[in-house]
């Protein structure tokens, strides 16, 4: 016969068992999020070797690269899904779900982005144009890399650190509490950008909607937090892997029997 008490006992050890970390999948997540975060700094940099129109090569390195950014983004969080807690029914919660849906948006709205912007060399090789401010296929996508891509990666930021707060298991957390605090801080930093659309495409300017401020410094803050990020979910396992540390009246070390 199945006692209440026994039914709450199940329970709790199925929670736990869930809330235990995957190793694998979170040494995955970890290594993704950290590529992320080192492909994003030559590609940002590629964006200020030219101060006037930059060549061909120049636009379809720097899109090969967010091309590749995106695939590895995209492995990071079909990995963080399977890392995010669920409740007793088996459920993500809402801002788990929120985390994951609102990333795969952002990757797609980046690579439509990053269409238009090598669309440009591809069609006019010979015009010398400025993709992000030339022709006619630069305001089609300032709202796509400025305001849009600025809402769903906060939106994915700010639902990371809550549904990470959500880990049952105080032992073994999803990622570090430092990590957790940067991902809010940037996800506001990212709302903050959004209103960048009422300021016009003045790439010199701080807070125009392609300016180097509220587009490129921003994107590369976002992107490089993907990488701390990584780093945090990785030294996380690292931790949950270490041996148990017990503690005596002589002092601490590791657990023997």
């Amino acid at each position: 016969m199945t006692t209440p008490s026994s039914t709450r006992n199940q329970s709790a050890s199925s929670r736990h068992a869930a809330d235990a970390p995957d190793l694998p999948t979170t040494t995955f997540a970890g290594r993704a999020g950290m590529a992320v975060g080192a492909l994003s700094v030559p590609m940002v940099a590629l964006y200020f070797v030219y101060s006037g129109p930059p060549p061909e090569w120049n636009v379809l390195t720097r899109s090969l690269l967010t091309l590749v950014i995106m695939t590895v983004l995209t492995a990071f969080g079909v990995a963080l899904a399977r890392l995010l807690p669920r409740d007793d029914t088996g459920q993500r919660a809402i801002a788990g779900q929120l985390t994951i849906v609102s990333l795969l948006t952002y990757v797609a709205v980046i690579l439509f982005a990053t269409s238009l912007e090598a669309g440009t060399p591809l069609a006019f090789p010979d015009r010398g144009m400025d993709p992000t401010t030339d022709g006619p296929l630069a305001a089609a996508m300032a709202l796509a890399h400025g305001p849009i891509a600025h809402l769903w990666i906060a939106l994915f930021f700010l639902g990371f650190a809550r549904a990470a707060r959500q880990f049952t298991t105080a032992a073994s957390p999803l990622a570090p509490r430092w990590a957790l605090r940067g991902a809010s801080v940037v996800g506001v930093i990212n709302l903050l950008a959004v209103p960048s659309l009422y300021f016009g495409m003045d790439a010199t300017h701080f807070y125009a909607v392609n300016g180097w401020g509220a587009d490129a410094l921003v994107g590369l803050i976002t992107l490089v937090w993907v990488g701390f990020t990584g780093l945090g979910i990785h030294r996380a396992r690292k931790n949950a892997e270490a041996p148990p540390v017990f503690r005596w009246a002589g002092g601490a070390g590791p657990g023997r029997w």
